[in-house]
C-alpha cells in the first residue's frame, strides 16, 4: 500500500511539475532536458508557488494540512511559496455520517439517541482530521460534536514517513534544501498533527481560553461540554454566529467594521502579552460574529504559548520599533539570549535600520506589522539569531490579524491600535503595579522561607565543600555555639523588619 502510494505521488509531482525543485541542484544539469523532453505534452503556465498548492490538495487531507504548516514557516520558505500555500482552506469532503455514528457508538458504547436528544446527519463544517455536526442534550441544549476521522491515525503515519523521505531528498538535491531545514518542517508538522489527533487537548485548549476571557466585552469560546469528551470526540456548546468572510452579510446586520477590526487586534495583543497563551489558527473559517459585534472562536487545535522572557523580549522589540529605538531592538535580542552574546551590537542595529526604516517613509496605516516582523525575523538568520517556532508561530498569526482587520477596516491604523496596549502592559510589568504583582507572588515563598534562614545558615557554614575549606569549616565550628545565639538574633530581627515593611503591602492586597 504504501508503494502505490508513492507512485500516486510520485506521478502528482510530475504532473505539476514540481521536480523543478530537485533539477536545481547542479548533479542533475544534465537530466533537465530529458525530463522535459518526456513531458513536453504537460503545460505549466502557473508559478510554482500555484503548483504546489494545487499538487498537495490532490493528495489529500493530510498534504493540505502540511502545507498550511509549511506556510506558518515564512523564516524557512521562501515568500511567494507561503504566500501561496496559505490560501489553502481546511476544507475537505465529509466522511459518511454512517461512520460518524459508528465512531460514536464505540466512544460512548450506547445507542446514539440515549447520548444525544437530536442528531443532525448533515456535518456543519468538514476538516483534515476531523467533521462537526449539529446536536442537540436531552436537557435541551443545543451543541456541536466534533469528531475525529476515523483510521486517520495510520494514514498520518504512512504519509509522515513518506514526507520525511522527501524531506532528505530535497535537502540533498535541491540547492536550497538544507537552508530550508524540510525535515525539521516535517517534524514540527508532525508535533502538529499529534496534538491535533487528541480532542481532549483540544477540549483542554478551548476550557483555557474561555476561562482567560470569561465576561470578557470582545471574544466569545464555547464552553466545553466534559461529561461527552472522549479523545476521539469533542462536545461544545453551539455558538450561532456569521463567518467573518461574509462581509456582506455583516454588514445588512450593522456591525461596525472599524470597532470590529479595533476589537481583534486587541484581542489578539491581550492573548499574547496578558496571558503568553493565543489561538494560532485564526483563518476566517475558525472565527464567526455575533448579532453584537462580538468575535466567537472556533477550533482549538493548534494554540501558541510565550513564556515571561519571550513576552518581555516581544514587548521590548515593538515599542523600540515604534519609536525608532534600533540599538534598543539589537539590545533587546542580545540581552534576550536570541542573539548570541558575541553579536556586534553597532553591526546588528544597522542591519535592523536598514529593514525598518523604509517603512516610515508611508503613512502608519499602510505599513505592514507582520511583514516587517518578517523581515526582522530574516535579518536576524544572518546574525546567527535561531527563530524560535513559537515566534515565527505568533507573526503567521500577526499576519492573520493584520490582513483581516484591514478587510474589515483599510483605514485600520494598526500601530496606533496597538501601542497604548503594549505601553500600558509594559507599564505593569516594569512599574509599581508589577512591583506589588511580584511581591504578591513571592509572599507565600518568603513566609515559609524566612524561618529557615538560622538552620539554613548554620548548615551552609557548618559544611564542607572542599579540601581548602575543611581548616576554616572547623574554626567555624569551635565558635558555632557562642555565634548561633546571635545569628538567631539577627534573622528574627530581620524577620521582623520585613514584616513590619510588608505589611502596609499585604493590607493593600487583602482590602483589594
Amino acid at each position: 500500500m504504501r508503494f502505490l502510494r508513492l507512485l500516486k505521488i510520485l506521478h502528482v509531482v510530475f504532473r505539476f511539475g514540481l521536480e523543478e525543485f530537485f533539477l536545481g541542484h547542479e548533479r542533475f544539469r544534465a537530466m533537465r532536458w530529458l525530463v522535459k523532453a518526456a513531458l513536453f505534452w504537460r503545460p505549466l503556465d502557473e508559478p510554482r508557488g500555484v503548483r504546489l498548492r494545487q499538487a498537495l490538495e490532490s493528495l489529500g487531507p493530510i498534504f493540505v494540512k502540511f502545507g498550511q504548516v509549511l506556510s506558518t514557516r515564512r523564516d524557512l520558505v521562501p515568500l511567494d511559496i507561503a504566500d501561496e500555500l496559505a490560501k489553502l482552506q481546511d476544507r475537505v469532503p465529509p466522511f459518511a455520517t454512517e461512520i460518524a455514528l459508528e465512531t460514536l457508538h464505540r466512544v460512548y458504547k450506547k445507542p446514539i439517541a440515549e447520548v444525544f436528544a437530536e442528531f443532525d446527519p448533515v456535518p456543519v463544517a468538514s476538516a483534515s482530521v476531523a467533521q462537526v455536526h449539529r446536536v442537540r442534550l436531552h436537557d435541551g441544549r443545543p451543541a456541536a460534536v466534533k469528531i475525529l476521522r476515523p483510521g486517520i491515525g495510520g494514514l498520518i503515519a504512512k504519509d509522515v514517513a513518506l514526507l520525511y523521505v522527501g524531506g532528505s531528498l530535497m535537502e540533498t538535491l535541491w540547492a536550497d534544501g538544507k537552508r530550508l531545514k524540510p525535515r525539521e518542517v516535517v517534524a514540527e508538522f508532525e508535533k502538529h498533527l499529534g496534538d491535533e489527533l487528541d480532542l481532549m487537548r483540544e477540549a483542554a485548549n478551548a476550557s483555557q481560553l474561555r476561562r482567560n476571557f470569561d465576561q470578557s466585552e470582545l471574544l466569545l469560546v464555547p464552553e466545553v461540554y466534559w461529561d461527552w469528551c472522549h479523545t476521539e470526540v469533542m462536545v461544545m456548546q453551539w455558538m450561532d454566529g456569521t463567518p467573518i468572510g461574509q462581509v456582506a452579510k455583516l454588514r445588512e446586520q450593522g456591525i461596525d467594521f472599524p470597532k470590529l477590526a479595533r476589537a481583534g487586534v486587541e484581542i489578539f495583543f491581550t492573548q499574547v502579552f496578558r496571558d503568553g497563551f493565543f489561538h494560532a489558527d485564526m483563518h476566517p473559517g475558525n472565527i464567526l460574529v455575533n448579532s453584537d459585534g462580538r468575535y466567537i472562536a472556533l477550533d482549538f487545535g493548534i494554540m501558541g504559548t510565550l513564556t515571561d522572557r519571550d513576552r518581555n523580549y516581544l514587548a521590548q522589540n515593538f515599542l523600540a520599533f515604534f519609536r525608532r529605538d534600533y540599538k534598543r531592538v539589537a539590545l533587546a535580542h542580545i540581552e534576550s539570549g536570541w542573539a548570541p552574546a558575541d553579536t556586534r551590537e553597532d553591526e546588528f542595529e544597522a542591519a535592523i535600520r536598514a529593514v525598518c526604516e523604509p517603512a516610515f517613509d508611508r503613512p502608519l496605516k499602510e505599513i505592514s506589522f507582520g511583514r516587517v516582523l518578517l523581515r526582522l525575523f530574516q535579518t536576524s538568520r544572518r546574525f546567527n539569531v535561531e527563530i524560535q517556532p513559537q515566534l515565527v508561530m505568533l507573526q503567521k498569526t500577526l499576519l492573520n490579524i493584520e490582513g483581516l482587520g484591514r478587510e474589515l477596516d483599510p483605514e485600520l491604523d494598526l500601530w496606533q491600535t496597538a501601542k497604548p496596549f503594549l505601553e500600558k502592559w509594559m507599564g505593569e510589568q516594569l512599574g509599581w503595579r508589577g512591583l506589588v504583582k511580584s511581591l504578591k507572588n513571592e509572599a507565600p515563598h518568603w513566609a515559609t522561607l524566612v524561618p529557615q534562614l538560622p538552620r539554613l545558615l548554620h548548615g551552609h557554614l557548618s559544611s564542607p565543600r572542599d579540601s581548602e575549606t575543611a581548616q576554616l569549616r572547623e574554626e567555624l565550628k569551635a565558635g558555632a555555639q557562642r555565634e548561633k545565639r546571635w545569628l538567631m538574633v539577627i534573622a528574627a530581627l530581620l524577620f521582623l523588619l520585613l514584616l513590619g515593611q510588608m505589611l502596609p503591602v499585604f493590607a493593600w492586597l487583602l482590602l483589594e
